[in-house]
């Protein structure tokens, strides 16, 4: 940032004194003409061309007035300051889990289920960028979709490209969380996060969600668990000879299991019914969960009184030749 500061603010307060030289010197001028009454200045036409010259003594004493506002401003010391920021950060350690299940297409969010989770998740990833992110997916089985990492924008990118049925379907929470825990266990971030978001219950995998948070308790990582659907029934897709139709479905989502594994780990257990209160509940987390930020700032500043020093000498200069040379006879 540069700009422009004065070691010695207190000397503009002389600038006041500039109106006070101007009101003077109108006061004296007036005060040095005499007045004569005539009866006509027929006789006096062929002084006009030598007004021009009388008028030039008023530029003398403009000169004077710039130089001493200048001379002022010199005094006042003025600097040009740049700052810098040094900034530390201590950045944390996130997985987003995401359910990818057949289920996520139902339509009590909108666009739907996975649309909505995607477009919240980017959001929470666009507003930390100084933690590592990744990004983990499940259905019947999981995979890592992306490992920890700073470059965000590959990361929303891969995050985008998730499309529901790319893995067999099903909804193996436990094998989702233990992947993500195996990919977050030796990160050396402050803190170790991960944030389970699914829309059923655990019906695939071998590894139980309760065994799979034990495991994260034992390396650190703290667990937050959101589950995802409107209370009663839910427009869901279903598969039909005539193509995937959608029928309203009970919502079924295991809660006990998911505050079971958020209490174990210490973490906490959200219900998103909507689009506004899953963007609520990323906001809440992402509260919780700040970096460590350390900001030291510099300032260097460099003296700029120079020029305005060389203008006013360069003007006192020439209204010293003016004054001794051209209008001599003025003065």
């Amino acid at each position: 940032m540069k700009g422009i500061v004065f070691a010695s603010p207190g000397f503009l307060y002389l600038l006041a004194l500039l109106p006070v030289m101007v009101v003077l010197y109108i006061l004296r001028y007036r005060r040095s003409n005499a007045s004569l009454n005539v009866s006509s200045v027929e006789p006096f036409n062929g002084f006009q061309a030598g007004r021009f010259r009388i008028y030039l003594r008023h530029a003398l004493f403009a000169l004077r007035v710039i130089a001493v506002g200048l001379l002022i401003v010199v005094l006042a010391r003025p600097q040009s300051t740049n700052s810098y920021q040094d900034v530390t950060t201590e950045g944390i350690d996130i997985i987003l889990t995401l359910d990818i299940s057949g289920s996520m297409l139902a339509r009590d969010f909108k666009p739907d289920r996975l649309e909505a989770s995607k477009n919240v998740a980017t959001e929470f990833i666009s507003a930390r960028p100084y933690d590592r992110i990744g990004l983990v997916v499940f259905s019947g089985e999981s995979f890592t979709q992306c490992p920890l990492t700073t470059d965000h924008a590959v990361l929303i990118n891969l995050l985008r490209e998730i499309k529901s049925g790319i893995i067999e379907d099903g909804t193996a929470i436990g094998e989702g969380l233990a992947t993500a825990v195996n990919r977050i266990r030796d990160a050396k971030g402050r803190s170790r996060v991960v944030i389970l978001l699914t829309d059923g219950i655990n019906n695939r995998g071998i590894i139980a969600p309760v065994t799979a948070a034990e495991i994260a308790k034992t390396f650190g990582v703290r667990v937050y668990t959101i589950g995802v659907g409107t209370m009663g029934v839910a427009p869901m897709p279903v598969r039909t000879p005539f193509g995937i139709r959608y029928q309203d479905m009970p919502v079924e989502i295991d809660e006990e299991v998911l505050k079971n594994i958020a209490s174990v780990t210490g973490g906490s257990y959200f219900r998103a019914t909507d689009n506004n209160k899953l963007a609520q509940i990323y906001s809440e987390i992402d509260k919780m969960e700040k970096s460590r930020l350390e900001v030291r700032q510099f300032r260097v500043r460099e003296e700029k009184f120079l020029i305005p020093a060389l203008i006013a000498t360069m003007i006192f200069l020439l209204e010293l030749l003016l004054r001794n040379l051209a209008l001599k006879s003025l003065t």
